[in-house]
């Protein structure tokens, strides 16, 4: 790991100006305490990078779970509660590599991970306005869009907007701006603007601004609008600013619904991470899947035992840490020391950030994650693929995470019975002669029960005096139920006078005496 040090070491200064940022960010989203932000980044680096299979994958805090932390928190009432289904999920992922479920992320359809995904950005932008603006009265809200006190997530966003923090917006739409214009422009320019990464220049300057208007009336920004780490005295005072679970609340049925929920979205989002960064690696590396859940399980625990947030791989830390030269897991767990080194020795510099910043820095990471060219590409893919994919938005948005996922993934069910219930067969109508109508159905390779009622449906419409073709010799599973409509309809076919040909791999037979028999006696290859 170390002849690579050249290499990842300055993509690991890379990885830490993104990731610090992040991690306060995300804690501000989740409705966390904004260390318990820092101990995930932490501990992602330094123990999940030290265990995982993956030489270019980087692990902290993820966009993607915030809105479940967020909800969970209030639900369990209180965050130690929640620090226990954190642990207990982090164990389940444990389960999950142990019964090798690395395939797992394979299982669901990509228009629903694409809205899962869309829907959390969404979320991420419309719950951080008002911090934005320096509106601090919740801001979040409840994670539900109808919320408890009557309103909903738009009324709090226009409340926001009674109530502007001039300071606050000022610099938000300054930070705002250099992200977009890093992020489009100057990291184009020069390879000093890729090393310096735009959220460290956005958080500086919101220090300095802060720095310069503190005796302001006008731009001064209160204390509440800014982070809020402890600033430990000595390093046992620095030990007790960590959160430790509540162990006595295992019982409760919640807990464990909330630590599977975190297991299941935590190991789907890692895997789909370890998919899109083995693609971006030049070398081409393979993560085994069922080592990095063990890994990221490992992780989960021991930030959920000392007050982290949930870990998963991150694609924004990780794509950072491949395009600036890194190349063995070194530079992660280089940029987990570099984390904790900087909350142990500069505390005081963390709390002059201002969170409309932070809320600028989530606002890219929201807009990343719900692109318009996203919504465009799932148009462009047609009904089966967009239909699912914004089912999966509007339940994350107006109702919560799982609910959207359910929904989504019911849909895309639908939709895929709907197209096994069109492509069961196809029917040619030739033409008529001798007064006979000539029919072909060719039957597909596989029939099921599922596409009982459209075979059934062609079967009942043929007009009498029609000699009908079937054509089997594609098929390669015939359902039992297909086999017993197929036997009634030839009681009923002698009355409609209908002449049945069947056309298979072994011949073929006019009005067979019994379907049934005729197909126990195929080849077993057909």
């Amino acid at each position: 790991m170390f002849k690579n040090l050249k290499n990842d070491l300055p993509a690991s200064i890379v990885v830490f100006f993104v990731a610090l940022p992040l991690c306060l960010g995300i804690a501000l989203a989740s409705g966390a305490p904004l260390f318990s932000g820092l101990i995930a980044g932490i501990v992602g680096g330094i123990v999940v990078g030290a265990l995982s299979g993956s030489q270019i994958g980087v692990s902290g805090p993820a966009a993607g779970l915030a809105a479940i932390v967020l909800a969970s928190i209030g639900t369990l009432g209180g965050y130690e509660n929640f620090l226990v289904a954190v642990v207990l999920g982090g164990l389940i992922q444990i389960l999950f590599g142990v019964l090798k479920l690395g395939v797992i992320g394979y299982y669901f359809p990509s228009s629903v991970i694409k809205g899962m995904l869309t829907g959390i950005g969404i979320i991420i932008i419309l719950k951080q306005i008002p911090h934005f603006f320096g509106y601090d009265a919740a801001p979040e809200g409840d994670f539900s869009f109808f919320q408890t006190d009557g309103g909903n997530t738009f009324s709090g966003i226009i409340n926001a907007f009674k109530s502007i923090s001039l300071g606050s917006t000022i610099i938000a739409i300054v930070g705002l701006a250099i992200l977009i214009l890093w992020d489009k422009v100057l990291v184009k320019k020069a390879k000093i603007f890729q090393l310096v990464q735009g959220p460290l220049v956005a958080v500086v300057i919101g220090i300095l601004f802060y720095a310069f208007t503190v005796d302001s009336e006008g731009l001064s920004i209160s204390k509440e609008h800014l982070v809020s780490v402890p600033i430990p005295g000595d390093f046992s005072s620095f030990l007790g600013q960590f959160s430790f679970p509540n162990f006595a609340v295992i019982g409760n049925t919640d807990i464990w619904i909330t630590a599977f929920t975190i297991a299941l979205v935590a190991s789907l989002e890692t895997l789909l991470c370890v998919e899109a960064t083995d693609k971006l690696d030049p070398e081409k590396r393979v993560t085994p899947t069922n080592k990095e859940l063990f890994a990221q399980g490992t992780g989960n625990i021991i930030s959920g035992m000392i007050g982290g947030l949930p870990i998963t791989q991150v694609i924004v830390r990780s794509s950072a840490n491949i395009q600036s030269g890194g190349k063995t897991k070194m530079s992660a767990i280089i940029h987990g020391f570099f984390l904790l080194i900087s909350v142990i020795l500069i505390p005081r510099l963390l709390n002059m950030i201002p969170l409309s910043v932070l809320a600028a820095v989530l606002l890219i990471v929201g807009y990343k994650l719900a692109k318009p060219s996203t919504f465009k590409a799932m148009w462009s893919a047609g009904r089966k693929q967009f239909v699912p994919f914004i089912v999966t938005i509007l339940g994350i948005v107006f109702i919560d995470l799982l609910w959207g996922i359910g929904l989504g993934l019911m849909v895309g069910i639908v939709v895929i019975l709907y197209k096994s219930y069109q492509n069961s067969h196809f029917l040619h109508i030739e033409d008529v002669s001798n007064g006979k109508h000539r029919v072909k159905m060719t039957l597909a390779e596989e029939v099921t029960f599922f596409n009982k009622g459209a075979i059934l449906k062609e079967l009942d419409q043929l007009p009498e005096d029609t000699y009908l073709t079937l054509d089997v010799r594609k098929t390669r599973y015939l359902d039992n139920d297909i086999l017993e409509i197929l036997e009634d309809f030839s009681e009923k076919a002698k009355g409609r006078h209908i002449d049945i040909k069947l056309i298979s791999e072994r011949g073929e037979v006019e009005n067979p005496e019994s379907y049934i028999q005729f197909f126990k006696l195929r080849p077993k290859s057909a």
